[in-house]
Parts: structure tokens; sequence; C-alpha cells
């Protein structure tokens, strides 16, 4: 045929006509789907990233492989001191029986071994009062956290403290339960109904058809009721006291941080509005207070409010030490959080707040319901940053005579049983650290993608 071709373009005169011949077929492109393919394309696309990654690997695989041979692999489990646990292995492993030994003082420090019930029952408490946070058929949301954040204070603190309770203080305590109540008397109506309390209330002794000053006096006297019921078992209660000395370890951390992650969030947005405000005054006041408190560093505040402050309270007037430490670590970030939600807040457009005033709102209308929202979602990574800060300074406490959890791991290798023991209470207290801080960054970012806050960003 070719020849046929040929023969019949020569004698046209014309150059013979090319024979297509197909190229070979190009082998597939590497697949960029599931694991496989992102591990190709993000670790493994050229040579130099292959090398990093190989490498990166290896030290990570070396790491890890001399951790739990410390740790796991090698470990004494079974010791009566670390004498034993020496002879057993060295140093090539760790000694946990010590650390074993040690938990109790490590989480509630020297807190009586009889009293830890208080501590766990708080715990408890806490935990339930939080949980509708969680729960979508909830409405009072709002409502719940703020009474959890102000009032769950006064509750715990008899539940730690005890001791003899005065007629104020008793009426605080009350105060506390009685909210406690009201938000699980809520949350269950809200459940079941859909209907707040106060309005079940109502609905359940057919009132429901009564004005709005009658329903309103109606649910003022069933939360009257709550609180003559929280009143009369606080009235019923008597716990022996436990000094503030006794607290340690893990359970005085807690306290400290979470009064100062409670504290610093409002006074951070009041000091933040204050140093914005139009009014000389009050700016200079919030611009000294947050320049003052951030130009000395904790440690001097704790320092200061230690050993300074009892010079100037008049004779006879004593504050109490863990007190003094718990307001210091409090106005300390509240001056931090200032600055984060001032930041927070002139990332606003102008435009914003023009048309809040458009429709007619006023400064703290405008502020609650239109600024203050938008703000707090871009503010949410840095506050959280601010929170894990707060969480890991108050090791600081330690230098002032409190027995946080750091101390308490220092501790252990002061034990006479266990003496030179510190690698193992360290590690130990740092996985504790760890999984806090992880918990709370986690939290961080489902909160940002449930507000959306980082795709608009």
């Amino acid at each position: 045929m070719a020849n046929t071709s040929s023969s019949m373009a020569a004698s046209s005169g014309l150059p013979p006509a090319e024979i297509f011949k197909p190229k070979p077929a190009r082998a597939a492109p590497a697949s960029t789907l599931g694991i496989q393919g992102w591990i190709r394309q993000n670790m493994f696309s050229s040579i130099p990233s292959a090398v990093v990654t190989l490498l990166g690997l290896w030290i990570v695989y070396a790491f890890l492989d001399a951790i739990l041979t410390w740790a796991v692999g090698n470990a004494v489990w079974e010791a009566s001191n670390r004498r034993e646990c020496l002879d057993q292995v060295g140093r090539s492993g760790a000694c946990w029986p010590g650390v074993v030994a040690w938990i109790p003082n490590l989480i509630y420090g020297l807190y009586p071994k009889d009293q830890v019930w208080r501590i766990n029952l708080a715990a408890l408490v806490l935990l339930v009062w939080a949980v509708p946070l969680w729960l979508p058929r909830v409405r009072s949301k709002v409502q719940i956290g703020l009474s959890l954040v102000l009032l769950f204070p006064l509750l715990a603190s008899y539940l730690f403290l005890g001791g003899e309770k005065g007629a104020i203080w008793s009426a605080l305590i009350a105060l506390g339960l009685a909210a406690f109540l009201w938000a699980l008397l809520t949350t269950a109506t809200e459940m079941t109904t859909g209907l707040s309390f106060t309005r079940f209330v109502v609905g359940a002794l057919g009132a429901t058809g009564r004005s709005e000053e009658a329903s309103r006096r109606i649910g003022f006297a069933a939360l009257l009721l709550v609180y003559a019921v929280a009143l009369v078992a606080v009235h019923a209660m008597a716990l022996s006291l436990v000094q503030t000395r006794l607290w340690g370890g893990l359970f005085l951390t807690t306290v400290i941080s979470g009064i100062g992650i409670a504290f610093s969030l409002p006074a951070g947005i009041v000091l933040a509005l204050a140093r914005r405000s139009r009014m000389p005054l009050i700016s200079l006041l919030a611009t000294a207070f947050i320049e003052l408190f951030r130009s000395v560093p904790l440690i001097t505040i704790l320092f200061m409010f230690n050993t300074m402050l009892p010079l100037f309270l008049p004779v006879g007037v004593e504050v109490n030490q863990l007190l003094r430490a718990i307001v210091a670590v409090c106005l300390f970030a509240a001056a931090y959080m200032a600055e984060v939600v001032r930041g927070g807040l002139q990332a606003i457009p102008r435009g914003q707040y023009e048309a809040a005033s458009a429709m007619g709102l006023g400064f703290w209308q405008a502020t609650g319901l239109v600024i203050m929202p938008q703000a707090l979602k871009i503010m949410i990574p840095t506050i959280v940053g601010n929170f894990i800060g707060l969480f890991k300074d108050t090791t600081l406490v330690s230098i002032i005579g409190l027995f946080d959890l750091l101390s308490m791991a220092r501790a252990v290798g002061e034990d006479t049983r266990w003496l030179g023991l510190f690698l193992e209470p360290f590690f130990f207290v740092t996985m504790i650290y760890f999984i806090a801080c992880f918990g709370m960054s986690q939290y961080s970012l489902n909160l940002e993608q449930r507000l959306s806050a980082g795709e608009r960003r």
C-alpha cells in the first residue's frame, strides 16, 4: 500500500505523504486522592522534600524510642523506695512507684485525705453545671453560663474552705446553691417542654392566661422558693475548716488559674472599653492601670502583694496569702486581656459602629449586640492563648510559699524514701500541663469552626 502511494506520488510529481505513526501512551499521573496521594503530594513531592521528611521521621522515631524505652520499656513499676529502683535498672528506666505514692499529694496537696470528697463534689457540681451549655435544646445558655462563672465560686469557696458561716456568707453560699438548682431545673424544663423554669411554673399553676406582670410575679416567687430551699440546705451544712496553707497540687493550680481566667475576660473588656472611652479621666485611669501591670513581671507583682501589701494594712488586719496571690494574678491577667480586647475592637470596621448608630442603638446596645460579638470571634485564638499562658504562669506562686502542682512535684524528690526522684514527677506534671493546654487549644479550634470565624478571616 505504501509502495502504491509512493509510486502514485512519483507518477504525479508530488512529494510522498508522511505515514501516521501513533505516539506511545504516557504513564498515568500519580494519584492525589486518599492518604497515599496526600503523602505523595505533601511529603515526597520532590527529592529535597523526601529528604526532609525522612530526616524528620528519623528524629521523631529516635525521640519517641528514647522516651518510651525510659518511661515504659525499662521502667520499674513495683518498689518500696528509690534505692530498689536504682538496683534494678539504674538510671536507664523510670521509677514510677514514687510518683504513684505521691499522686494524692500531687492532685490535692496537703488537703486532709478524709475531706477530699469536698473537692471532688465541687468538681462534679462544676461539670454538671456546665453540661447544659453543650445541649442543643437548652436555650438559656447565656444565663446558665453567667451564673456558672459568677456564682459557682460562692458555693465552691465554702466546700473548699468550710468553717463557721456568718449571715452574709451563708446568704452568698445559698445564692450559689440556688443558682445551681435553677440551672438544673431550667435544663430539665427546657429539655422536656421547651419552656424556661419560670414559664413552666406559671403553666403548671394554670396562670398562663394572666397578665405579664402576674406571670412575672409567679416566676419570681418560684425563684424565691428555690433560694429558700438552698438557704435551708446551707444552714444544715457544717463543714470543718481547712486552712488554705494546706491547699496545693493540681487543686490549687486549678483554683488560681480558674479564678484568674474567669475574672480576666470581663475585667479586660471593661478596661478596654474604658481605655477607648472619650472621657479623659476614665481613659487615663484605665491606661495607667494597664501600662503599670503590663510593665512589671508577674513575679514582681506576686512579691509586692505577698510582702509589701501587709506593710500598708492597718494593725490587726491580715489578708489571706492565697487571696493576695489570686488578686495579683487576676489584675495581671486583666491588664493583658484588656489589650487583646482593644485589638479586637479596633479590627471592627467603622461602618459597623455607624450602622449600629443608624439603627438607633445606644453605646451599650451597639457594643453588646453588634461590636463585641464580632470582636470576640476575632479574638478567640488570642484569648485562649492568654488563658493557656495564665494556666502555666500559676507555677510562679511557688516562690511565695504556695505548694502548687510544680512545687508538689519537687517535693517528691525531697521525700526520704524517694530522695532524688525529680525527673519522673516532672515528667508526670508535664503530661498534665500538656493535656490541659492541648484540650483548651482544641476547644478553641472547635469554637472557631462553629462560629465560622476561621472561614471569614
